[in-house]
């Protein structure tokens, strides 16, 4: 992306010649590749399988696109951090299902590229640049959420393997992963951001239990996962044995824009608008919307904004938080705005009253844990306030 025309005066982002070919043939793919969306009610496997197509995923392999911006040795595009920006916003605009690489691609792909092992790597990047393997992030514990350091899943040391016992929270996707991305304490003694390693682990190995996490917006996606004397081997950790919180922090910041979930809410909002035409609507119904508008071109803007500095060697530290905690808010404010918009109708789930199939009422439930998932909104205020604005910690 081209810099300002007048640094300091007015900031005036512009796509280079590149990136807008890019564009287009992104858009070119989307139009012959994109399947379509479910039409009528969404029923509990409907809704645990949008957002995740693996016939999808094969297809982006097939253009080196499932791990774009990985270096091209690792199955990758080599491509530029305003490539993925670009990218992950038209996935996200147009509901492109990319579920079953995402987490793979963005977190587990980095560390191992970063410390992993010759066979690690080829093994598992492999498996997630063609397409046919599938990770989950093993992290959140029960009393381990936004403090992760506090985690208490045990690795202990038992001749060639470790033995792990404990238990995971919020693992999305966790029922369909094929491998996991597990952080666990092997030294209890050491202080608490000491002694953690990370391992990949096998999720079919004997001892590893997954049970469903059914959110109130009756979707499946989220999982517990308890570890009963699970046995690891030792030559699935990754990296140093009890440097394992320093490897996490250390991973690649291949794309922390937030982009995704703007691109995703002005998807949502001009879809409303287009239900909203069809109804009367008041001036504080349409001001509102236009406000929700504003809001998401904010948020494009900081966006491009983070993506430039990513190509400029810079780390994006207090930029991503606000971006996070902007995107974050967005989504629930954008839901709760339908929902007041389309009245007692936007409330109905089922039945001839419902609009759009129930979606509305849906949305607004699940995005209730927008402000929780990823970083709590308490969380990305104190990043914002302590590595941007200098502030003491408390």
């Amino acid at each position: 992306m081209r810099p300002p025309s007048r640094p300091g005066i007015a900031m005036r982002f512009r796509f280079t010649p590149e990136q807008q070919a890019f564009r287009q043939e992104v858009l070119d793919f989307l139009a012959e590749n994109l399947p379509p969306e479910p039409e009528g009610k969404l029923d509990d496997r409907l809704r645990g399988e949008m957002g995740w197509s693996g016939e999808f995923s094969l297809k982006l392999a097939a253009k080196n696109w499932v791990a774009l911006p990985w270096p091209k040795e690792y199955g990758g595009l080599g491509g530029t951090a305003m490539q993925q920006v670009i990218f992950n916003e038209e996935m996200s605009y147009h509901r492109a299902p990319i579920g079953a690489h995402r987490r793979g691609v963005f977190y587990v792909g980095p560390i191992l590229i970063l410390y992993g092992t010759d066979e690690q790597k080829k093994k598992h990047l492999n498996a997630v640049t063609s397409g046919t393997g599938y990770y989950c992030q093993l992290f959140s514990e029960p009393g381990a959420g936004s403090d992760l350091a506090s985690l208490q899943t045990r690795a202990i040391r038992d001749g060639d393997d470790y033995v792990v016992s404990g238990q995971k929270i919020w693992t999305s996707d966790g029922h369909r992963a094929d491998y996991g991305w597990l952080v666990a304490r092997t030294d209890p003694d050491a202080p608490k951001h000491k002694g953690i390693s990370t391992f990949i682990l096998d999720m079919k190995s004997p001892g590893v239990t997954v049970r469903p996490l059914v959110n109130m917006a009756g979707s499946h996606s989220f999982n517990e996962v308890f570890f009963d004397n699970v046995r690891v081997p030792k030559e699935n950790m990754v990296g140093e044995e009890n440097r394992g919180w320093y490897h996490a922090a250390a991973t690649l910041d291949f794309e922390r824009s937030s982009i995704a979930v703007f691109a995703g809410t002005r998807r949502f909002l001009d879809d409303l608008a287009a239900v909203l035409r069809e109804r009367p609507r008041s001036n504080s119904v349409r001001h509102s919307i236009a406000d929700l508008y504003t809001t998401v071109l904010v948020g494009q803007m900081l966006s491009y904004s983070i993506g430039s500095m990513q190509e400029a060697g810079r780390v994006p530290n207090k930029e991503a938080s606000a971006a996070k905690l902007l995107s974050s808010e967005l989504r629930q404010n954008a839901s709760i705005a339908a929902i007041k918009a389309l009245g007692l109708e936007g409330q109905v789930e089922d039945g001839p009253g419902a609009v759009r199939y129930g979606r509305y009422a849906r949305d607004y439930l699940a995005n209730v844990s927008a402000t929780i998932a990823g970083g709590t909104s308490e969380i990305q205020r104190n990043v914002i306030a302590t590595r941007g604005l200098g502030l003491p910690r408390g």
